[in-house]
């Protein structure tokens, strides 16, 4: 089957995922992040949002992946409004990998994709000691909006990043 190429990141071939790569996705975010999904978390949102759960790779193997849904209710930055928005739910790259464009490339795609399914904003959770993460997105556009208490399983507290689209 013709996998659905959506172009290059430098020497990384970036497309849609499709079901036999998840396993490789689950190797990169048990690799990559300390919060883990259950094998059947990634193919339900694959098969939900196929046009928002994205893969790069390199010499066959992914090596990095975004994985993201469309919702409908509360903005996450206009008081007291609805809006149709995007949620990134997990990006990851191989550390060996980063610092190459691809997890920015990744993000572009993936926004562009909510963009033509009708989003008029976007948000994720980040940790609030991954700087690196927290300086792709406020590079990409993003700005904090909240920070939720003991977010993580660890204790850890996370950052509420939005932007519109």
């Amino acid at each position: 089957m013709q996998k659905s190429i959506l172009g290059r990141a430098g020497d990384y071939t970036v497309r849609f995922a499709e079901a036999s790569d998840v396993p490789s996705v689950i190797n990169v975010n048990a690799t990559t992040l300390p919060e883990h999904y259950s094998d059947y978390f990634y193919y339900e949102i694959l098969n939900e949002f196929p046009n928002t759960f994205i893969v790069a790779e390199i010499g066959g193997e992914v090596v990095s992946y975004i994985m993201c849904r469309i919702e409908y209710g509360l903005s996450v930055i206009r008081r007291f409004g609805l809006a149709r928005k995007g949620h990134i739910i997990s990006i990851a790259t191989m550390e060996a990998h980063r610092g190459k464009g691809v997890g920015t490339n990744l993000m572009q795609r993936a926004m562009d994709e909510m963009r033509k399914g009708g989003c008029k904003e976007v948000f994720l959770e980040v940790r609030v000691t991954n700087e690196d993460a927290v300086r792709l997105y406020r590079n990409l556009g993003f700005q904090v909006t909240g920070t939720m208490q003991s977010y993580y399983k660890d204790g850890e507290s996370a950052y509420l990043m939005a932007q519109q689209l």
